[in-house]
């Protein structure tokens, strides 16, 4: 088997490029009539979410790699390193994002380190860099263990994972209306990423693509962005702060909170963890789809349209 193996790390190599793009892209906003818009200390926060994220990898990477590694000692497969390997490697951890991000909004541990990114109430190339800075403790490693056990070399996955990334970078971004029908139909783009930042309750839970946009198809999931319902981007209850530290942590004292409420069963504190965000013992919350209810009861003539099938 091939024990040593390394690709570049391409999201290192990009980040000139990602510079490079959000100061083409205020430029491009700066022209009056553009799509786009920019607040300085939100473009701010992520930024220092972005630079936490990769101070992250640094001192926590060999977690996952020490991991991938021992998988990659027990399976007998390995499907060597020719660029159809690495070319089918990409769709499939496609795929492993797709239910990794499905699992980030429906989880509440998950969403406890996702929900960072969809805090920034704007939605411009610096929203893209507002990652997490807990993902290591979401165990959501495992959804790689697949991946290496059918041959996969680790050094092919992350570096798979890093171009993943890459390209979801440019999909971050009001300057784009829509691109051709044949890339809508395949690939994620900016148009269906802006939905799924959108807190409209038509726009929730929808569009976890990565790169391809044709999980969402296939698994029920896609909501077409529509010109009579811009997004409104944030969260259902936005912080209403710049603080990185709140931003990076507060659904994890949230859920800390929830789970130490006196006078809750052993089940109520496991939902509390586990269950979709908006759960709660008494029913007081909303989850998604209590506020897609709550808005079909106002709205009924929004029955059977896009997001609420």
């Amino acid at each position: 088997m091939t024990d040593t193996l390394s690709y570049p790390d391409v999201v290192q190599l990009a980040v000139p490029l990602f510079i490079a793009a959000i100061l083409a892209e205020l430029l491009w906003i700066a022209w009056p009539g553009r799509g786009g818009r920019y607040e300085t200390r939100d473009a701010v926060t992520s930024l220092i979410m972005g630079a936490g994220n990769v101070a992250e990898g640094l001192i926590l990477g060999f977690v996952a790699w020490a991991f991938l590694m021992t998988l990659w000692a027990l399976t007998p497969l390995d499907l060597g390193t020719s660029w159809w390997v690495v070319a089918l490697c990409f769709v499939l951890d496609d795929l492993r994002y797709y239910w990794v991000h499905r699992f980030g909004h429906r989880i509440r541990w998950v969403w406890a380190s996702h929900v960072n990114h969809h805090s920034s109430q704007h939605y411009n190339l610096t929203t893209a860099l507002r990652q997490t800075w807990t993902g290591t403790f979401t165990f959501m490693i495992v959804m790689r263990a697949p991946l290496v056990l059918l041959g996969f070399h680790p050094a092919m996955v992350l570096f798979c994972g890093g171009l993943n990334l890459i390209y979801q970078f440019w999909i971050h971004t009001e300057a784009i209306r829509r691109l051709p029908a044949w890339v809508e139909a395949v690939m994620n783009t900016p148009s269906h990423h802006r939905v799924h930042h959108g807190r409209n309750p038509r726009y929730l839970d929808a569009n976890y693509a990565g790169v391809f946009i044709i999980w969402d198809r296939m698994f029920g999931t896609f909501v077409p962005e529509l010109d009579r319902e811009k997004p409104d981007y944030g969260l259902v209850q936005n912080l209403g702060t710049f603080n990185p530290l709140r931003v990076a942590f507060h659904e994890w004292l949230a859920i800390w909170r929830d789970v130490t409420q006196p006078g809750l069963s052993l089940r109520d504190r496991i939902m509390y963890a586990v269950a979709p965000p908006g759960w709660s013992h008494d029913g007081s919350r909303d989850t998604s789809e209590g506020i897609k209810a709550k808005h079909l009861a106002r709205h009924p003539q929004d029955a059977g349209t896009p997001g609420f099938r």
